[in-house]
């Protein structure tokens, strides 16, 4: 499995969006800013965080985003299936009549179902409030270091 830059970019934003104050809208040219991310693009992953009912707007000179809900019921996982629909290794589609059949079988049950349960597991544990708390306590980390 690889994590696309469409994946990378949207965990990125809602870290950001997840440190900000609660009940402040964020927009998203400082959230673009701030992640180093293309704000076209940035525009396209909120549009899916909006339908998926992840985020917020509001519009206006006030406005921008926020998370609809706690990060700490926002999962990896849940992130993931919006904006890629899947993140599990595919299963290979070989015909039972092919030479090939018994060791695709064997791949698939020694190999693929348990790196996709285990995947499963581990996204679906890990939150969005335990990816900010990582990210602000490393923000801290480097302002207290000194120099000389």
């Amino acid at each position: 499995m690889q994590l696309s830059k469409k994946s990378r970019y949207g965990l990125r934003a809602l870290i950001d969006l997840a440190s900000a104050p609660q009940n402040q809208y964020v927009s998203l040219s400082n959230i673009a800013e701030r992640g180093e991310i293309p704000a076209q693009f940035l525009e396209q992953v909120f549009a899916s965080f909006r339908r998926a009912g992840l985020v917020k707007a509001l519009k206006g000179p006030q406005g921008g985003y926020q998370l609809a809900r706690n990060p700490k019921y926002i999962t990896v996982a849940e992130v993931l299936e919006i904006l890629e629909g899947s993140y599990r290794i595919a299963d290979e589609d070989v015909s039972p009549e092919s030479r090939c059949y018994a060791v695709s079988e064997t791949m698939q049950e020694c190999l693929i179902n348990p790196i996709n349960q285990a995947m499963e597991r581990f996204l679906t544990e890990l939150t969005l409030e335990e990816l900010k708390a990582d990210y602000q306590q490393r923000l801290n980390n480097g302002q207290d270091m000194y120099y000389i």
